[in-house]
This record gives structure tokens, sequence and C-alpha cells, in this order.
């Protein structure tokens, strides 16, 4: 497996512990009254979850098991998935450093960079994707 998927699923999977911890706490609160202000934390479990977990899993994944063809890098652009992780990765901390006291332009520039990252690792999927025995 190649080393940017290893982090990449291993990043998830802390994602997801952490994600998964908000979120019984905040279950908890429901039922026992921790913390009024635990609430608050509900679009950081959310964050976690959609964009830390789910889709940098997906990105890990497909970084490592779609088709390698002999014209080119067998990876493909190698640069641009490191690129496109690390925005992610960037995006999500921007996007709930606002709860720690972070300006809220920070949300806009987290969603930007979510994003960026996005079109990023698509645009170094898209060579790697054929139709079925093309």
């Amino acid at each position: 497996m190649p080393r940017l998927s290893v982090l990449a699923i291993r990043a998830s999977l802390l994602y997801l512990a952490a994600g998964f911890t908000l979120g019984a706490l905040i279950l908890w609160n429901k039922g026992a009254a921790l913390d009024p202000g635990l609430w608050r934390w509900l679009t950081v479990h959310r964050e976690m979850l959609l964009l830390g977990w789910m889709a940098q899993l997906a990105m890990g994944v497909a970084y490592w098991i779609l088709p390698r063809f002999s014209q080119g890098p067998p990876r493909g652009m190698a640069p641009l998935a490191c690129l496109a992780i690390a925005s992610l990765n960037a995006g999500i901390l921007l996007t709930v450093s606002p709860i720690v006291g972070a300006p809220g332009t920070a949300i806009a520039a987290g969603r930007a960079l979510e994003g960026f990252a996005v079109i990023a690792f698509a645009v170094h999927a898209w060579p790697r994707v054929r139709a079925f025995g093309a």
C-alpha cells in the first residue's frame, strides 16, 4: 500500500475516533446535562465524521486501488494527491477553528481549501479512470 494511502487512512481513523467520542459526549449531554456549551461542538462532530473520516478514507483508498496504467507515473500525479490530502486536513481544521476562538472568516477559508482538495484529487484521479473493458 502506498505511503500516502497509509497516512490518509490512519488520519481518517483518528477523525473517526475523535468524531465518535465527541458524538458520544454530545449524546450523553442530552440525557444527563454535563455542560450546555457542549452543543456548540455538534458542527465539529459533523465535520470530523463527514469530511475527516468519510472523504479522507475514500481518497486514501482511491489513491491505492484505482488502476495503474503503463503510460505516465504508476499512481498518477502523486504531488497533486498529496496536496489534496493536505488541503483537506487544513480545511477541516480551519472550518472547526471558530469554536475555539478563531475569526469567522476561517470557515470560508476552510471550505475553500476543502473544495480545492476535492478538485485537486479529481484532477489527479481522472486519468486513472477507464470504462470497464476499455
